[in-house]
C-alpha cells in the first residue's frame, strides 16, 4: 500500500507551474517537520492578516466632543443619514465616537433646537471639539442646585 501524500501549493513567480507544489509522505520525519514548518508559517501569515483587517476596522471611527450646559442634548446628523443624540453630563461634557463623515451638531434644550454647528468634518482617529456656549460660563451642574 503506498503512503499517503498531503500536496501544498507554494505560488512562485514564473517558472513550471509544477514546481510550486511540494509532496510530503506521511511517514517521513523529514518533510513531516517542513510541512510543520509550512503550516506555521502559513498560519502566522493568516494571524497576521486578521491583525490588520482589525486594525483597519477601527481605524474608521473619530469622535464629536465638547462643553455645553449640563443636561441639555446634543445631536449629530451625518450626511449620509447618521443621527445620535447624547445627553450633556454634570460637568458639562458630551462626547460621541462616529465614522467618519460629516456632520452637524445641534444643541438642544427643552426638545428646541438653540444653536447648531454645520459642515463638521470629522477625520479618520481623531476628535473635534465643538463647543457650546453656557449660562455665565458655566457648564457644568452649580454644587448648590
Amino acid at each position: 500500500m503506498a503512503e499517503p501524500a498531503v500536496f501544498i501549493f507554494f505560488d512562485e513567480i514564473g517558472g513550471d507551474s509544477m514546481k510550486g507544489f511540494e509532496r510530503f509522505k506521511i511517514g517521513s520525519h523529514a518533510r513531516r517537520a517542513s510541512f510543520s514548518r509550512s503550516v506555521a508559517m502559513v498560519t502566522l501569515g493568516l494571524c497576521g492578516v486578521a491583525a490588520f483587517t482589525t486594525a483597519q476596522a477601527q481605524g474608521t471611527t473619530a469622535s464629536i466632543f465638547g462643553q455645553a450646559p449640563a443636561g441639555a442634548t446634543v445631536t449629530v446628523s451625518s450626511v449620509t443619514g447618521l443621527h445620535r443624540h447624547i445627553t450633556v453630563d454634570a460637568k458639562g461634557r458630551y462626547k460621541l465616537a462616529l465614522p467618519v463623515s460629516v456632520y452637524s451638531v445641534m444643541l438642544e434644550k427643552d426638545g428646541k433646537t438653540v444653536d447648531t454647528r454645520a459642515n463638521i468634518p470629522l477625520t479618520v482617529g481623531r476628535g473635534m471639539e465643538i463647543d457650546f456656549a453656557c449660562p455665565n460660563d458655566q457648564c457644568a451642574v452649580s454644587e448648590g442646585g
